[in-house]
């Protein structure tokens, strides 16, 4: 500052020397021209006279560029308070050792500044409102508040696009969720045959997205139309199922062909709508059919109904209930009741099918396990060869294990599933445990009954028993063979050719079972009943071995001199 003081102090000197050269210049001049004093003094007068009035202009130039300065620096103070309290900052702090011009400067440069960021937030929040606005009237809620005419603050601004994030947010979750509804509720319309029927449901389906406010009482109710067509769709799909089993009987009943059948599900499949239609007029068209030919069809469900109470083991005393059964009026009504005979019958069977089903195992199982008992009391088993004895005496071992077992998970099913029904489960006409109890005993009996068959016959039946043939000895008698001694009598006169047994096959070089002095004594094997594992008594049988093993543990034992078999003789040189 000083050097630029020193300056001016220079120029204004230089001011006043050239004024004084100035005047002493005029003065030679009017001295050269003898100009008088008094014109002398006026010529100067009017010199000073400008001199005065030119600083005088200035000064007043001056003082009034002061004075405007000064107004500016006012004016922009009151407008950076403005400024300062709208865009909720601090107020300006002027520097108290500049000049009035660089304060004016100062404060001219910060209010433009602070006025382009009043005017460049203003259009933020005008943009920034605008899309918030959007946001808020596609979903329905309060846009965020800012006073109206106010600049908002920086915190303002944040909390705004904050704001416009979350709602954002909110409309993409939503929108995603809506097109999914929209997805389902259009398929649901597709599959069931259904058209909108209110604005609601026209706005949901259509391929404006902008059509459907997303707001959270729109998602709602889209959801909850949603769940109602998915009920309405189940509820068709129950009703054409229901349909389908009525139909599908009378086909079988009707013996429709495989042509018209395939012909009627072709046409299915356009929507449940027209699935039910079509349904119901074959089914129509299948209840004419099945009224015109009453006869057939009654006999037809009786059949089927014959079915079920195998399948169930209804007693005969269980099937004469049904009277209709029997009659020979073929009405309407006859049909209807064997109908629902037949429905019941049905339902019973579809409540009890898995201890049914255990049921008609025991029975097969059964059935097999007697066969092949009474394999085992037939005296010409033993004719049999390749290992056939011992393979049915496993199978008949396997049978009886298997027995039991089911035998015990059918006691433990039914007793579970009487306590749960509160009634009693009936195996043609009889407790189950009675029913198998009793057909032990059948079978029990039917063995006793064969005994005194075996006893009263005069002669013991014939056996053909392999015995043990000197090596290379031919099946065919040989002139030179060795003879074999048998108890001390001579083999050789006991060649037997042609002989036939009980199966019809011919044997050679066999010794008969009956040309033994002593019988076989064998014991029979134990019966377990139901539920009776401890009954292990053993029953004589005739001379006959009852079963294979009994046969084997025969041959097993030691050869007396009472007593020979056929298989075990003692050759004699």
């Amino acid at each position: 500052m000083a050097r630029f003081a020193r300056k001016s102090e220079v120029l204004a000197s230089s001011v006043i020397s050239s004024t004084n050269q100035a005047l002493a210049t005029l003065v030679d001049i009017w001295d050269g021209l003898g100009i008088k004093e008094e014109m002398r003094l006026q010529r100067i007068e009017e010199v000073k006279k400008h001199i005065e009035e030119l600083f005088n202009r200035m000064i007043r130039e001056e003082r009034e560029m002061k004075g405007r300065i000064e107004k500016s620096i006012d004016f922009c103070k009151k407008q950076m308070k403005d400024l300062c309290r709208d865009l909720s900052i601090e107020d300006y702090k002027l520097d108290e050792n500049a000049t009035i011009l660089q304060t004016e400067k100062d404060l001219r440069v910060r209010l433009e500044f602070l006025t382009k960021q009043k005017s460049d937030r203003l259009e933020e929040l005008k943009r920034l409102q605008e899309e918030d606005l959007a946001l808020c009237t596609d979903l329905c809620v309060t846009p965020y508040y800012i006073p109206s005419g106010s600049i908002p603050s920086l915190k303002q601004m944040e909390e705004l696009k904050q704001h416009i994030q979350v709602q954002t947010e909110e409309k993409r979750k939503r929108l995603e969720v809506f097109s999914t509804l929209r997805a389902d509720v259009r398929q649901y319309y597709g599959e069931i045959g259904h058209q909108p029927e209110n604005t609601f449901e026209q706005d949901a389906v259509c391929e404006d997205e902008e059509a459907f406010f997303l707001t959270t009482e729109n998602i709602r109710a889209l959801t909850i139309l949603k769940e109602q067509l998915e009920l309405k769709k189940e509820a068709l799909l129950s009703t054409v199922n229901a349909v389908k089993e009525k139909v599908h009987p009378l086909w079988v009943l009707l013996q429709v062909t495989q042509e018209e059948r395939e012909e009627c599900q072709k046409t299915s499949g356009k929507s449940l709508l027209d699935d039910i239609r079509m349904w119901e007029r074959e089914l129509a068209r299948l209840e004419e059919l099945k009224m015109a030919n009453l006869k057939q069809v009654i006999l037809k469900t009786r059949e089927e109904l014959n079915a079920y109470w195998d399948k169930c083991f209804y007693a005969p005393e269980q099937r004469i209930d049904f009277a209709p059964y029997y009659s020979d009026e073929f009405t309407e009504n006859l049909l209807v009741q064997h109908d629902e005979e037949l429905m019941k019958m049905k339902a019973n069977y579809d409540k009890r099918r898995l201890i049914l089903d255990a049921v008609a195992k025991w029975e097969t199982s059964w059935a097999q396990f007697v066969i092949l008992e009474k394999k085992a009391s037939d005296p010409n088993r033993f004719s049999n060869r390749g290992g056939t004895l011992l393979k049915e005496e496993k199978e008949r071992a396997k049978l009886q294990k298997l027995l039991s077992k089911l035998e015990e998970e059918l006691k433990s099913r039914i007793d579970t599933w009487e306590s749960e029904e509160g009634c009693t489960f009936l195996i043609k006409g009889s407790k189950f445990m009675d029913y198998v109890a009793n057909q032990w005993e059948t079978l029990k009996q039917q063995k006793e009954r064969v005994k005194p068959d075996r006893t009263q016959k005069k002669e013991p039946p014939q056996f053909k028993t392999p015995i043990k043939r000197p090596a290379g000895q031919c099946t065919q008698g040989t002139p030179n063979s060795k003879t074999r001694k048998l108890n001390g009598t001579t083999n050789s006169t006991m060649c037997y050719t042609n002989m036939t047994a009980s199966n019809g096959s011919q044997t050679s070089g066999k010794v008969p079972l009956a040309t033994i002095k002593t019988p076989l004594k064998t014991r029979d094997t134990s019966m377990r009943t139901p539920l009776q594992d401890s009954n292990k008594q053993t029953v004589a049988f005739s001379s006959q071995p009852g079963s294979y093993s009994e046969f084997k543990e025969e041959i097993c034992k030691k050869s007396s001199k009472d007593v020979c078999f056929n298989s075990t003789v003692n050759e004699h040189p």
